[in-house]
């Protein structure tokens, strides 16, 4: 049987965003993933080749260019596809589009760890950022915390306007350390290789969520906020060492990695001990995470074609 190109819009129908942070979490209880990253850079554009193997599962490989000089000719700014084999044959189950995958992993990573990590009762939601991203994290955190109200900072304001004017529960924040402040949960997802985000502005009780950084020298926190927060990652493997985020830290004697209090693969530690506490969690966004999200994607696309559901 030939293997179906899953599309962006027909892929999108019937996935839910708590039913994929279970299948995430159900995805760690399975053998440790086996993840290789390849980056090259010529100048500002990167390509990124992620590929991961979890025994039982099967095999992706994600292969994205990202060009941030793209948007401003009208075209989007990473571009690319995801590649599903087989665990058994290494027969390719699917292709899927690049958007696709990556909507759902990323802004679905960051509801995990916040169903995990923030105050049940937050209501006050920031996003720092306006970019697709930033949409994505809108959706997931609306069905994680059904009644909660969101903000949204970008330094281009039209761009948080043009946000917000899409959700009627989403206000423009013009004040970046005062939303910050009075925020539950602070999600940022920026392209910033310097520190946006200030330690000084946390208040207790907060979880943050940094999302922006994918490289070694790209970071959106400073200092000082690593520093306050009790630390959790999505992956230690695909984190320590690679991402500004958490490298940049612990090169420079600000944490260690003994810092990182656990991964999704120590669900048990993998929580908030008191109301007051800041967690900071860093979505890393590795390849394993495509896998299992690539998976789930596929699921619903074959319950659907074979009538499972609706």
């Amino acid at each position: 049987m030939t293997a179906p190109f899953i599309p962006f819009d027909e892929g999108q129908q019937g996935l839910d965003w708590i039913a994929l942070t279970e299948a995430i979490a159900r995805g760690h209880e399975l053998p440790e993933a086996k993840v290789e990253d390849v980056f090259i850079r010529r100048g500002d554009d990167t390509l990124l080749n992620r590929s991961a193997w979890i025994d039982g599962m099967g095999v992706a490989v994600k292969a994205c260019m990202v060009c941030p000089g793209n948007p401003s000719e009208g075209r989007p700014m990473v571009n690319g596809a995801v590649n599903l084999f087989d665990d058994a044959t290494g027969e390719l189950s699917a292709i899927l589009d690049f958007h696709l995958v990556t909507k759902w992993k990323t802004a679905g990573d960051s509801l995990l760890a916040a169903l995990r990590l923030a105050r049940p009762e937050s209501r006050k939601i920031l996003i720092v950022g306006a970019g697709t991203v930033a949409r994505s994290l809108i959706e997931a955190y609306s069905a994680g915390f059904p009644d909660a109200s969101f903000l949204v900072w970008n330094r281009t304001v039209a761009r948080a306007e043009e946000l917000a004017a899409a959700f009627d529960h989403v206000s423009v924040a013009e004040n970046l350390p005062g939303a910050v402040a009075a925020a539950d949960i602070v999600s940022c997802a920026t392209m910033s290789s310097e520190p946006i985000l200030k330690g000084e502005w946390l208040q207790p009780g907060q979880h943050v969520d940094l999302i922006g950084a994918f490289r070694a020298d790209m970071r959106e926190a400073d200092d000082e906020a690593i520093r306050r927060g009790r630390l959790f990652v999505d992956a230690r493997a695909t984190t320590i060492g690679h991402i500004g985020e958490i490298a940049i830290p612990i090169a420079e004697g600000t944490i260690t990695a003994d810092d990182i209090l656990a991964d999704f693969r120590n669900p048990s530690a993998f929580c908030r001990n008191s109301e007051s506490e800041i967690t900071i969690f860093k979505n890393g966004g590795g390849a394993h995470l495509d896998l299992m999200v690539s998976r789930y994607i596929l699921e619903v696309w074959n319950a659907r074609w074979s009538g499972g559901s609706s």
